[in-house]
């Protein structure tokens, strides 16, 4: 449940701003056809602090309706911890197979804070977890220390590891050996992460580019490592799009261009123009042009 390639999804909407079950059912899909190991709903690149429970409860629906029996996680990314506890019990009763779970997207709290969040959270739910430790974007560093507060309680088994420092994947690997399965989340370092021990990615292009994120793991795994080097020197200006204030809007062109979807976002956010959209569509349009042959796996 906790290693390969678990896409961070994107939410579809309909031109009146409503959830577009269908147009997610059939991306979500296409990920599950490219051999993704499971799905993971209403993260960042999800749009789910722009959702309501009830929209993030039927996202989740909607990904299991298609994951055929591969887990299905929920973002927990609630400012309360009281909401993201009460939110955690919903996702189990809705089915969930466990969750991602952001310590605290808007008040940055302290290493006890932190600690006291997750278990509440992990507890309420009685799922298991994978920790979202991204200092970069939430300003809160779920360091290795912070991480042995949490080792002796079960529900916590993995981490979404997004420091965007190699170095912690090690690092944890040492503190811990195989205690949590670390995931690396930030798609122009999954290469480099997986290199050092990182057992899956939390992929984000994958969303527009599913065979090829797929088969970079499945080169890795065989030990083809070169024929994966190969693909991901390819892939990177598009992995680039991923670590972006705009990661959601790039992805969700990539989208449009690979797959013909709809770069539908909800505000605050607003589609890409200009000179940003004309510069992410030239990177989309480049790749595909040149776009690798796959070797047989």
């Amino acid at each position: 449940m906790w290693t390969g390639v678990l896409p961070a999804v994107t939410t579809k909407f309909t031109a009146d701003d409503r959830l577009d079950h269908a147009e997610m059912e059939r991306c979500f899909g296409l990920m599950m056809d490219a051999g993704c190991d499971g799905l993971i709903v209403c993260g960042s690149l999800g749009e789910g602090p722009m959702l309501s429970t009830e929209e993030k409860l039927d996202v989740l629906r909607a990904a299991r309706q298609v994951a055929n029996g591969k887990p299905v996680l929920l973002t927990i990314n609630e400012a309360a911890t009281r909401d993201g506890a009460e939110l955690a019990k919903k996702a189990a009763k809705a089915g969930a197979d466990g969750l991602m779970v952001v310590p605290s997207p808007i008040y940055h709290t302290n290493p006890k804070e932190t600690v006291a969040t997750l278990k509440a959270v992990a507890t309420a739910g009685g799922l298991p977890v994978m920790i979202y430790s991204n200092r970069v974007a939430y300003r809160v560093d779920v360091t290795v220390e912070t991480m042995a507060e949490l080792a002796d309680d079960p529900l916590f088994v993995a981490v979404k590891e997004s420091c965007d420092d190699i170095r912690r994947t090690t690092e944890i690997i040492n503190a811990f050996g195989d205690r949590f399965s670390v995931l690396t989340g930030v798609d122009n370092l999954a290469y480099e992460a997986l290199s050092v021990g990182a057992v899956g990615w939390v992929a984000g292009l994958v969303c527009a580019f599913p065979a090829e994120t797929v088969a970079i793991w499945k080169l890795m795994q065989a030990g083809r490592n070169a024929e994966a080097l190969a693909i991901y020197r390819w892939f990177r200006p598009l992995l680039d799009l991923d670590v972006s204030t705009y990661l959601v809007q790039n992805i969700k062109l990539a989208e449009v261009l690979a797959l013909g979807s709809s770069d539908r976002v909800r505000m605050p956010r607003l589609p890409l123009e200009g000179e940003r959209r004309k510069a992410a569509e030239k990177t989309v349009r480049e790749a595909m042009a040149n776009r690798p042959e796959l070797p047989a796996l």
